[in-house]
Order: C-alpha cells, then sequence, then structure tokens
C-alpha cells in the first residue's frame, strides 16, 4: 500500500485546539511542582554533596569538588517525563522512554527517584533526606554513577552517550510488542547525525497490527555545545514539510511561559496517544495494515529552561552556554555561589519535599505505579521478559561429509534452511528477527524466504518479491539501521542476528562500541537481567569479495571486537557448513554476549561429519588427526588454520608437503574459537598454557594461515612460549578484481606460499625442499599468466580436492 492511501486514511488531522486547557488548575499546579522538584533534584546531582535541601545557607563546603554533567537538555527532559506520567495514568500506557541527548542523565536519575524506581532499586538512596544526599553525591563521581542516561539507571535501554541511535532502538524495540508505546526524545543536535537522519523512514516497517508504536519527540532548544542546530535554524514551513514528507503528522508545542506550556504539552500528548490508539484500533479491527501517518512531537523550549538568565553578564538561559554546568565555580566565586543558591531557591524546595526529605504525597501521586513506571517497566530491563528460542535440531541440516574434502553448496546456503526453521519454531513467540542491509539474499540465506518475507510498509509494485506488511527478516541499506533495530529489539527481551558483508559491518563500529561496553557494566549489576547476545552473522568475506574488489575487501572488523571485555566478545571462525550450524546454534542459544561469526557463503570443500564439527565446535581448537601424519612423534612443523580459505589453502599446502617431503612429520591445527589462543588468564575460553604447547609444541616453527589480518594473531598469543617461532600470513591490504585465488597468492596466504614459508623454517628439507621451493615459484608466475589470459584460476586450483592419497614423485 502506499503513502497516497495512507493520506486517505488518517488525511484528517486533527490539530489541538487554540487555548486548549485539559489539566484543571489543581493538575497543573501540581504537574508544574513536580516539575520543578526533578529541576531541583537535577541541579542538586550537579553541584551539591552536601544541604540537599538548603535547610542552612548555600556554603563552598556544600559544593563538589568536581562539576560534571549536562543542564541544557535537562529541564526540557523533566518536563516531557512528566507530562508522560499524566498520560501513562490518564490511559494505563505500556510506555518506556529513550533519551536520545542521553548525557541529560540527571533528568532520568532524578524522574525515577521520584516515581520511586530507583530507590527500590538502590535501597541505600532512600526516599529522605540522607538518600538526597548520596543521590546527589553519587552523580558523576568517582565510585558513582556516570554522567548520562547509562545502564546504572533503571528504565534504560539507551545511554545516549554516543548520539543517532535513540529511534533505531525505538523502533527495534516495539517490534512485535503491540501494546508497547516508546516516547523517545530525540535531540536537535542529534538530529543531525546520519543514522537519526535515516531513522525517520523507520515508520515504513512498522505495522500497525503486529507492532507497538514510537512516539518521536524532537526536543528543539535550538543549540548543541557550542553552535546553534540546524532544525531550529530553519523555518517552521520547512521542518514541518520535512516531517511530513517522512511520513509523519507533527505537532509543535512552542514557548517558555510554564503554564501554557503545560496546557500546549498536556493537549498535544493526549491528541497523540488518541491518535496512535485510533491507528491501532483501526488496523486491528480491519486487519488492513496500510501505513498511516503516525504522530509526532515538536518541543521547542528554551535550552537550559529555568537556569540562570545572565551569567557574568552573558546570557545564560537559551543558549549554547548552558549545555554543561552554567556556574563552572560557585565554591570559589561568590557571586556565583549566590546565584546557584537563587537558582535553587527558585524551585521552592520546601514545598516539594516534607520535613523528612519525602516527596509530598500530592505530588508523588502523580506518578504511575508499580510497573506502569518508566523506570519500573519490564521492557527496560529486557531479561525479565525474555523466552528460550524453540531450537530445531542443527544436525537435520548437516551437509553429508563421506570423506573430507567433498564439495558444498556453501556454508551460508546451508545455514539458511538451519534459521528458516528457528523462524518456522517461533511464529508464536514472535520473538526472532533477521536483520541485514539488503544482503539476506546475497548472503545466501534464501531458505528463510520459504518461511517468511521482509517486513516492508511503503509503497510495493508487481515484481516486488518477499515482501509484505509483517514479516521476519527486517531488511534497509543502513548497516546504523540494522544495528539499531536489533539492539532495540535484544535489549527488550527477544533474539536476533545481523547478516552483512564484512568489509561494510565497519559502519557500525561505533554502535558495536557502545552495546559491549552496555553488556560489560550490566553484567556487574544485579538487577539487570542478561539479554539474549548479539549475532553477527559477516557472510561475503574478504576472500571471496575478488568480483567487487578492493572496496569490498576489509576483514578488520575482528581486530575492534578483541578490544572489548572478555567476558562479552567472542569470535568464531567455522571452516565449514557444519561448523557453521553447530556454531550458530551455540550463538542463538547464548546470553550477554556479542558472537561474531565469519562464514563462507560460495560452494567450497567440507571437512567434518555433523558429529565431529560438534566436537570441535564444542572444543574450539583441536588436531585434525585426519590431516596429519605426527601422531608416532614429535612434529616437524605445525600447520594452524582460521577461517575457511585459510583452512583450504592449509590443507592444500599439507598436501604438497606431504607428496614432496613425505619424512616430514606434519601436525595441522584448526581453530574455530578465536579466543582459544588467548591465555586463560585473559579470556574464559582460552587455553591453559600446558594445553596450548601440548597442540602448538614448545619450539616448533608455526605456520599459521589467519583470515584477518595477522598481527591479530600475534597480540593473541605474544604471551605464549612458543610466540618466537609463531608466523603469521593472513590479509596485509593487497587486494583488487581479481580471482579468488589470486587473492591468497596477493596476500601470501596461497598454499605454494605456506610451503615456502615451511621449507624456510625446515634446515631438514634440504635440497628436496629447495627444488620444490623453485618449483613453486614458477607455478605462482604460471598462476600471473593464467589468470591474466583466461580470466579464471588455474585448473589445478579450481578443482583441486584434499584425496588423504600423497604420490610421492620419484
Amino acid at each position: 500500500m502506499g503513502t497516497d492511501q495512507a493520506e486517505s486514511l488518517h488525511a484528517a488531522a486533527e490539530m489541538p485546539a487554540a487555548g486548549a486547557k485539559p489539566l484543571s488548575p489543581e493538575l497543573l499546579q501540581n504537574i508544574h511542582a513536580y516539575w520543578r522538584a526533578a529541576n531541583y533534584l537535577s541541579v542538586g546531582q550537579i553541584y551539591l554533596h552536601d544541604n540537599p535541601l538548603l535547610r542552612e545557607p548555600l556554603q563552598p563546603q556544600h559544593i563538589k569538588p568536581m562539576l560534571l554533567g549536562h543542564w541544557g537538555t535537562t529541564p526540557g527532559q523533566n518536563f516531557i517525563y512528566a507530562h508522560l506520567n499524566r498520560a501513562i495514568k490518564k490511559y494505563d500506557l505500556d510506555m518506556i522512554y529513550i533519551s536520545g541527548p542521553g548525557h541529560g542523565g540527571p533528568a532520568l536519575v532524578g524522574n525515577t527517584y521520584l516515581e520511586g524506581t530507583y530507590s527500590e532499586v538502590y535501597p541505600d538512596i532512600t526516599q529522605d533526606e540522607a538518600g538526597l544526599k548520596k543521590l546527589f553525591t553519587q552523580f558523576s563521581a568517582p565510585g558513582g554513577i556516570p554522567s548520562h542516561v547509562s545502564p546504572e539507571c533503571p528504565g534504560s535501554i539507551h545511554e545516549g552517550g554516543e548520539l543517532g541511535y535513540s529511534l533505531s532502538h525505538a523502533f527495534g524495540a516495539v517490534f512485535d510488542n503491540p501494546d508497547l508505546i516508546t516516547a523517545c526524545i530525540v535531540g536537535d543536535g542529534e538530529a543531525e547525525t546520519g543514522p537519526l537522519a535515516t531513522a525517520w523512514h523507520s515508520n515504513k516497517f512498522l505495522n500497525p497490527i503486529s507492532d507497538g508504536a514510537v512516539l518521536p519527540i524532537l526536543h528543539l532548544n535550538g543549540y548543541k555545545i557550542a553552535n546553534p542546530t540546524v532544525l531550529a535554524r530553519i523555518t517552521h514551513e520547512e521542518l514541518e514539510q520535512l516531517f511530513r514528507g517522512y511520513g509523519w503528522t507533527p505537532y509543535f508545542v512552542e514557548g517558555h511561559e510554564p503554564e501554557l506550556m503545560h496546557q500546549a504539552m498536556a493537549a498535544t500528548i493526549d491528541l497523540a496517544i488518541s491518535q496512535i490508539k485510533k491507528i491501532q484500533q483501526e488496523a486491528r479491527a480491519s486487519g488492513n495494515a496500510t501505513r498511516p501517518r503516525w504522530p509526532m512531537i515538536v518541543l521547542k523550549s528554551p535550552k537550559g529552561w529555568t537556569g540562570p538568565k545572565i551569567i557574568n553578564g552573558q546570557p545564560n538561559e537559551g543558549t549554547f552556554r548552558s549545555h554543561q554546568v552554567p556556574l563552572v565555580d560557585p565554591a570559589t566565586n561568590p557571586e556565583h555561589l549566590k546565584q546557584l543558591e537563587e537558582w535553587l531557591l527558585s524551585y521552592r524546595p520546601q514545598e516539594l519535599f516534607d520535613d523528612h526529605g519525602r516527596l509530598r504525597p500530592e505530588l508523588a501521586e502523580l506518578a504511575p505505579t508499580g510497573n506502569r513506571r518508566m523506570g519500573a517497566n519490564p521492557h527496560a530491563n529486557g531479561g525479565i521478559l525474555l523466552y528460550d528460542l524453540r531450537m530445531p535440531d542443527f544436525s537435520d541440516y548437516a551437509t553429508p561429509v563421506a570423506s573430507p574434502g567433498v564439495t558444498g553448496p556453501g556454508d551460508s546456503f546451508v545455514l539458511g534452511a538451519f534459521l528458516r526453521d528457528v523462524i518456522k519454531f517461533n511464529q508464536d513467540q514472535r520473538n526472532f528477527r533477521i536483520f541485514g542491509p539488503d544482503e539476506t539474499l546475497s548472503n545466501r540465506l534464501n531458505a528463510v524466504f520459504d518461511a517468511t518475507t521482509r517486513q516492508w510498509n511503503a509503497c510495493m509494485e508487481s515484481g516486488d518479491e518477499f515482501l509484505a506488511p509483517a514479516g521476519r527478516v527486517m531488511e534497509m541499506l543502513s548497516e546504523h539501521q540494522c544495528e539499531g533495530w536489533l539492539e532495540g529489539y535484544l535489549l527488550t527481551g527477544r533474539h536476533g542476528i545481523l547478516n552483512s558483508y564484512e568489509a561494510f559491518i565497519h559502519i557500525v563500529d561505533s554502535m558495536f562500541n557502545q552495546h559491549a561496553k552496555w553488556l560489560k557494566i550490566t553484567r556487574g549489576l544485579p538487577w539487570r537481567r542478561n539479554i539474549s547476545s548479539l549475532n553477527y552473522l559477516l557472510a561475503s568475506h574478504v576472500w571471496r569479495q575478488d568480483h567487487n574488489g578492493f572496496t569490498h575487501q576489509d576483514p578488520g572488523f575482528l581486530d575492534h571486537v578483541i578490544n572489548k571485555k572478555a567476558e562479552v566478545v567472542r569470535v568464531y571462525l567455522p571452516p565449514d557448513a557444519n561448523c557453521l550450524l553447530s556454531v550458530m546454534d551455540h550463538c542463538l542459544r547464548s546470553r550477554h554476549y556479542v558472537n561474531v561469526v565469519i562464514a563462507g557463503k560460495h560452494p567450497s570443500p567440507q571437512w567434518l561429519s555433523i558429529d565431529a564439527a560438534a566436537t570441535h565446535c564444542a572444543q574450539g581448537i583441536g588436531i585434525w588427526q585426519w590431516a596429519s601424519n605426527d601422531a608416532e612423534s614429535e612434529p616437524d612443523i605445525v600447520m594452524a588454520c582460521a577461517g575457511d580459505v585459510p583452512t583450504l589453502e592449509t590443507l592444500a599446502a599439507v598436501s604438497i608437503l606431504r607428496t614432496h617431503l613425505p619424512q616430514l612429520k606434519i601436525r595441522v591445527v584448526n581453530v574455530v574459537d578465536l579466543m582459544k589462543l588467548q591465555p586463560a588468564s585473559e579470556h574464559p575460553h582460552g587455553l591453559s598454557d600446558i594445553d596450548f604447547d601440548s597442540l602448538f609444541t614448545k619450539n616448533k616453527p608455526i605456520i599459521f594461515a589467519f583470515h584477518a589480518y595477522p598481527s591479530l594473531i600475534h597480540k593473541l598469543t605474544y604471551r605464549r612460549a612458543n610466540h618466537h617461532n609463531l608466523h603469521v600470513r593472513g590479509y596485509k591490504e593487497e587486494g583488487t578484481i581479481s580471482t579468488p585465488f589470486d587473492m591468497t597468492v596477493l596476500n601470501d596466504m596461497d598454499r605454494f606460499h605456506l610451503v615456502m614459508d615451511a621449507i624456510d623454517r625446515l634446515p631438514q628439507a634440504g635440497a628436496k625442499g629447495v627444488y620444490l621451493k623453485q618449483q613453486l615459484l614458477d607455478k605462482l608466475v604460471e598462476h600471473k599468466h593464467y589468470i591474466r589470459k583466461h580470466g579464471q584460476d588455474m585448473p589445478e586450483i579450481r578443482n583441486w580436492k584434499w584425496t588423504g592419497i600423497f604420490d610421492h614423485p620419484q
């Protein structure tokens, strides 16, 4: 269905009646008082570590020695939170709050304290004056809490330390959550980021029948750290046209007079909620999922609202100067100390808190109760709602391997059938989705479309494939959106996979970084339940991007991932389809990790039966005895590999060595779980030194063919006893449009280079080794001539198979 039809369904967009006053005088007074209380707590968190209710004149010793925090966005967010509380109570809403300008941490900490959630989660932060003192002291202080809407803050699924992902997270949260509304506060500075600008299009992927709703609230306060924001400096008409062009119905709340703003905000939220409910009720009653125009709100209020208007003779409220800490030195500047005291007292704390320091009952009653409080909503602690996936038996999808080296149809192609049935098994639970930037078919997960479609709620035309208003595959040509959707989906208690080209997963480096940090912190918070792991499937990888060229050849995401905490990250390099099935089964069952799986998609050799693959993957690393010949003696050399193409080239190299130098004793070690290479003291999967040495020896040369940059293997193994004998071949930033085998040649990871590397480290190879090396150098020249003439690899490369039979030349 197209946008025109959506226009006809919901064209009669109402506007709040001019001068509407949905708040009674008493309710208006109480909401304004509640807002004052939240603002007071926010300023207190930034400045005070004593005298929390100003029961005595403010003194320098009451001021924190280090002032950190962001005031500018905070009063606007306090204003929004107070009004959303009212709406939750009025309409009995299931709602969570996402703070895009997450550096406004004082707002969310303060509001969850006022509603009581904070003290339930942290009982030592009591609802009295002593608790207020602790609340203030801990904020942005050593041993305390961060200044952002961090994992430590109840109700948060989005820290917002790095801007741009709030709206993507908000949509991910409401997919398959039909009763949930996510109020997503978008900062106007954040709105300038690429991911956020693209995220407005997420409304084309939302199903009003089976999904919940997102209520974006653009907080247009005009400034970033030191500059105006773009959206604040275009005309009202242009801004409205922008959002209408995105498919939204924007409603504007503008001003600075509290009484007028309270009434306008209440009326506008009422209208937005009534429209959301009408859209959902009509769609669900009729079964018509045609894309509507969802409402959004633009709140235009002064930056640093209610703060000091002038500081040091310069305007502060309503300018960029209010962004962080407006009064920077009150402990040493008497004028600023006086100004801070006046600012705090302007909120009249004696009217807000009783003699014990507890919020007065008539104000406390404004907040929702129980799980309807945004800080206590289970969706914001998704592990509470997490159900295990119903999993098929991965061995049912095995590729038959009568003997090592049979050709398979492509590892990810085999995986597609397994994922298809994961989708089927969990149709009723509706808790599993596959995300990707238009690459699910390219990555050869074709079989999933036997069970589902791509969810798509924009126009559809004849000839489109696999598009429908509801589906388990989410594709948009934006890695940022796919990552953000998946993160929001996981954080609210569901499961999923992101499949992508390996080179372009770098686009979400920073998003991965933030999510890994979130997992690391929440692992140490006993009240936070573990969530499902973030699973990356990188199927169009560096060694098989010969047809796309240099731009598509980059395995460096692994280097980035390995830098994160050992208790969070896992990296798997299955050498064939059966190992991939075993690994993915494990990853989908796991909790609270980031799992990175690298797999090929083209037809390739298969090495292990499904039972052998399951055993190998459970161990993560091991000797392939069928490829080795050192069982009865010490090896002369260890040939190690990690990754499908490195495994292929290693085994081809071993075949050459065993044919031409049969006296050599060769051990083949394959690595699936990359973290096995680290010491056990550094990673929970790491091998002990004894076990590592038993595989790699203490004094024999090791030739290691690796999927990614060689330096990563050295980084993981630098503390091992035999590291000085380790020689790693991998990608070294050589690439172009070429043939598959030539990609390995360009990077010296082909079978011929691996054999020559071995000969160089084995004096016992003698004259036979010298002559073999010359033959291989000649073969490399022949290879270059052949591919330039024929445009493909030599037949002996294309048709090579492991036979296990080595005819020794006379």
